[in-house]
């Protein structure tokens, strides 16, 4: 009986330390910067970025080549939360897609933006039938939309600058060019991701307003994108190049050279690893 008795107690006190490590986990968590956080992850030879605003919304953009995310994912996010407010696919490669099929089978996804292009591919077809049993609201990325996170200073939103026109239901043997090219401002402060675009969509960005602060280098630095003009039209204070082992030569001295030409400070994912990006609406700020 005494024994019983003594079981109950250790129990019962077990219960309250465990309460109270969860208790004091969401403290830490709220008591945390407030400042908008862009996590440019190491997942190889890929691109998956993650997001938090100081609402704690997240935000997932790509997926990167393999399940990988899901451990970079769990360190980012605390082990009670399995809700993901908004996930933006650029473009239905595997080295942006294949991630985010993990992500589909383990998190709650309640916004998905992507550009429905068709690609005839295992990982096309699985990502299509997850969206379906996901239940998420679903919406086809075209030039002009905006999507608001805050309305107040500072505001904190995203615009659409690719592709131009709804390419919903089309196949593309080569979807890169067709990638979404998302803007997100915070205050003062801007940050341009673009997939894997070319020059082509580069020539015609260059013509509108795009200075940022951040530029996610587009296709991992492949000599075919972040040509003079489009550098010269972002002029950026940090670029960042998503890379990982490869055979492309990905990111190629073309870049790195024109990189360096603009002064820009560059910093890539393969040898600084996982790299975040802060800002209060005022300034930015590195930490590796």
């Amino acid at each position: 009986m005494k024994y019983s008795k003594n079981k109950v107690v250790f129990i019962f006190v077990s219960s309250l330390f465990l309460l109270n490590i969860f208790a004091w986990q969401i403290v830490w968590d709220l008591s945390q910067s407030r400042d908008l956080m862009v996590d440019f992850l190491n997942i190889g030879q890929g691109d998956s970025i993650f997001i938090e605003t100081p609402w704690n919304q997240q935000i997932l953009i790509d997926g990167g080549p393999d399940s990988k995310i899901l451990e970079k994912l769990g360190k980012e996010m605390p082990f009670y939360d399995k809700t993901i407010d908004l996930i933006i696919l650029t473009h239905p490669e595997k080295d942006h897609l294949a991630g985010l099929l993990e992500v589909l089978k383990r998190y709650k996804v309640k916004n998905i933006l992507w550009t429905g292009v068709v690609r005839d591919t295992v990982e096309w077809q699985e990502w299509v039938n997850l969206i379906k049993k996901e239940k998420a609201e679903i919406k086809i990325a075209k030039i002009g939309a905006r999507i608001i996170f805050k309305k107040e200073n500072p505001q904190i939103f995203i615009d659409i600058l690719n592709p131009v026109d709804s390419l919903n239901g089309k196949e593309l043997k080569d979807s890169n060019d067709s990638s979404i090219v998302a803007y997100l401002t915070i205050g003062k402060n801007s940050f341009l991701f673009t997939g894997d675009i070319g020059f082509a969509v580069e020539k015609q960005l260059a013509k509108e307003d795009i200075n940022a602060d951040v530029l996610k280098i587009a296709h991992h630095g492949s000599k075919y994108s972040s040509s003079e003009d489009f550098l010269k039209a972002v002029l950026p204070k940090f670029a960042i190049i998503e890379v990982g082992e490869n055979n492309y030569g990905h990111p190629t001295n073309e870049v790195l050279a024109r990189l360096s030409n603009f002064g820009i400070e560059t910093l890539r994912t393969d040898k600084d690893g996982d790299i975040k990006v802060f800002s209060d609406g005022e300034s930015v700020s590195i930490k590796k």
